[in-house]
């Protein structure tokens, strides 16, 4: 299976349309993955597309798409990097910026990545292919952080029991393993409507992979290449990653609450917003579940640049 065929885009009308691409514009594709969202704003005319992705396999299945002319320019970086590697190629401003957050189902799909618990394989988890693999988190790391990273990146209840399961287990170097592992302290049967294994997969691969921080670095780069009236299209896959967008688009433009007994007053001589909504949320509809259930969680959320200043580093998300 080819990694086009195994990887559908996911809400691709709905971000096409977000992005309202026009001839001639320069676009950035955060995520490149099998270059479904890059040939989209190509077939629509975009002169020139960036397309960045840290994995070093979509990279290499991009070659081809890239060889083709010269509107495509594949970048092998996290995305939170596009200002730097934008400037690098001398590119100052873009007009629109696409984000779809998480792993994709080239990743989760291939056993030997390590992703997913469906297939055994050995436990790897790295988009990047460098850094801390999820073996040297589970094997290295002391309970009391396994049980903070499950509890906060996997929203798992009994994250304590899952880390003092994950520790006497110890060493953990397969999927399998460590599924059945986290099945066995958490108690798991046929018929269940969610794997209990799932919030443990998904938060270790989010800290190995530092996807919320890179998430919120990404946005602050959006902000800083988008041209005023520049658009951003951001997808994301669960709550986590939602909140952290959902928020930095409420208080980069404005929105956020005047102030209440529980709040303080904004700040009305703060920065101008740098950025103003364009549509409510929106989520697959059940023509797209049907032809692929994995969209069932995903959110899109799209804003305009505002010609105002971005904001200063370190201004809140």
């Amino acid at each position: 299976m080819t990694p086009a065929a195994a990887h559908i885009p996911v809400l691709l009308e709905e971000v096409v349309h977000a992005l309202a691409v026009a001839p001639g514009e320069t676009h950035v594709d955060g995520t490149f993955g099998a270059g479904g969202y890059t040939k989209a704003i190509l077939d629509k005319g975009a002169a020139r597309v960036f397309a960045f992705d840290r994995d070093p396999e979509a990279i290499q299945y991009g070659e081809a798409l890239a060889a083709s002319g010269e509107r495509l320019t594949l970048v092998p970086e996290r995305f939170s990097r596009m200002r730097q590697a934008l400037t690098a190629r001398g590119v100052d401003r873009v007009d629109g910026v696409t984000l779809d957050i998480g792993v994709s189902s080239m990743q989760l799909d291939r056993a030997e990545r390590g992703f997913s618990f469906q297939t055994d394989g050995p436990l790897d988890m790295r988009m990047g292919r460098d850094g801390q693999s999820a073996a040297d988190f589970v094997n290295e790391a002391d309970e009391a952080e396994i049980a903070d990273v499950l509890f906060h990146y996997g929203e798992e209840p009994k994250a304590r029991r899952v880390a003092r399961a994950i520790v006497a287990a110890r060493p953990i170097e397969r999927t399998g393993q460590l599924a059945d592992v986290v099945r066995k302290a958490l108690g798991h049967h046929k018929g269940m409507k969610k794997d209990p294994a799932t919030r443990t997969f998904q938060a270790i691969r989010i800290h190995v992979n530092e996807e919320l921080a890179e998430l919120e670095g990404g946005l602050a780069a959006a902000e800083r290449v988008l041209a005023p009236g520049g658009r951003l299209a951001v997808v994301t896959f669960h709550s986590l990653e939602d909140r952290i967008v959902k928020r930095f688009l409420r208080v980069r433009s404005g929105a956020t609450p005047s102030g209440s007994r529980h709040l303080p007053a904004a700040n009305e001589s703060g920065p101008e917003p740098s950025f103003e909504a364009v549509a409510k949320p929106v989520r697959p509809g059940e023509a797209e579940l049907a032809r692929n259930p994995r969209a069932r969680s995903a959110t899109l959320r799209a804003a305009r640049r505002t010609s105002a200043p971005a904001w200063k580093e370190g201004a809140p998300q």
